[in-house]
């Protein structure tokens, strides 16, 4: 038998989604099995997969011990070097600068040094995350960056306020803002532009059609040009949609391939400038959570990243 309580951080899910992660070595066949059989109470009473959990509630499972091995202690975390920039921090959010060149999360390398496993061992070192307190939650990204870019991540520290901003995200609630240069200029000073996208998995690479096609999405990019030297352009972009690789690959369609950039990029022009990574960074955060959100006290902020290095080489006079 394995009885759970549920603390803050498990409450508001699903009876099925709490055991699958308290229990992961559990087929899920078995679970549900369980949960029929009636060897699956919550509050000494029958449930169903369906109900949600709150704090306080007692999660009873009738199973062989072997069958329910709960969920490891993982430290591996903090083999993650210490070394981390939070840009804005509260009881709720963190939000960390990640420099080009790390990896948001895992990249099947087994390598311990990722964004998200140095915001572990900073909220543990600070006593605000105990893995052995936890039977289903850690804190997680509620967003990514591609390995070669830098900026804000946004990462949560309690699931309440996981869910808040991953809901926000899809509502469109959290505007995202990128600073960029430019291999050549933009058609126009600023714009709103709209095209259709379509990701190619096996070769991780994305398409671009500026009619709608089957199998594409409708992407939307905002950009406004900052500045201009020679043929290179800094250039603020507002992302309307979030697709993969949309500012890459979008910008280089309209004939504006972003600085760096091995793949949709102008490889004579990385060469020429010495630049092989992209000059791309998520510079700033502006959040419109609803009023009843736990989260609206961050609605009057923007969070803003430094100067990126690119900038500070290209544009030194912009701030």
């Amino acid at each position: 038998m394995k009885e759970f309580k549920i603390n803050e951080n498990d409450s508001g899910q699903r009876v099925d989604k709490f055991i699958s992660k308290a229990l992961p070595d559990m087929p899920k066949s078995m679970m549900y099995r369980l949960i029929r059989k009636k060897d699956i109470k919550l509050n000494g009473k029958r449930c169903t997969i369906s109900d949600r959990l709150s704090v306080g509630d007692v999660v009873t499972v009738y199973v062989k011990e072997e069958l329910a091995t709960e969920k490891k202690q993982d430290l591996s975390f903090m083999s993650a070097p210490g070394d981390l920039q939070v840009i804005y921090e509260d009881e709720n959010i963190l939000i960390a600068f990640k420099p080009e060149g790390l990896d948001s999360h895992s990249n099947g390398e087994n390598s311990a040094d990722t964004l998200i496993n140095r915001i572990k061992r900073r909220l543990y070192e600070k006593g605000e995350f105990r893995p052995e307190s936890e039977s289903s939650f850690a804190p997680a990204l509620c967003s990514r960056l591609d390995r070669n870019t830098s900026g804000l991540v946004t990462a949560a520290k309690t699931a309440a306020a996981l869910r808040e901003v991953n809901e926000a995200i899809s509502s469109g609630n959290i505007r995202k803002i990128y600073r960029c240069v430019t291999a050549s200029p933009p058609p126009k000073s600023s714009d709103i532009i709209t095209a259709y996208h379509r990701k190619d998995s096996e070769r991780n690479i994305v398409r671009i059609s500026d009619a709608p096609t089957e199998g594409y999405k409708e992407i939307r990019t905002g950009y406004q040009v900052l500045a201009k030297r020679g043929s290179l352009c800094l250039v603020q972009v507002t992302l309307y949609t979030g697709r993969t690789h949309q500012i890459r690959a979008h910008l280089a369609h309209v004939g504006a391939p972003v600085l760096g950039d091995g793949k949709y990029g102008n490889i004579a022009a990385n060469k020429r400038f010495g630049v092989f990574r992209q000059a791309l960074c998520a510079y700033a955060l502006r959040f419109s959570f609803p009023e009843s959100s736990p989260l609206s006290y961050l609605n009057e902020t923007e969070i803003k990243a430094p100067p990126p290095g690119f900038q500070e080489r290209f544009f030194p006079e912009i701030k």
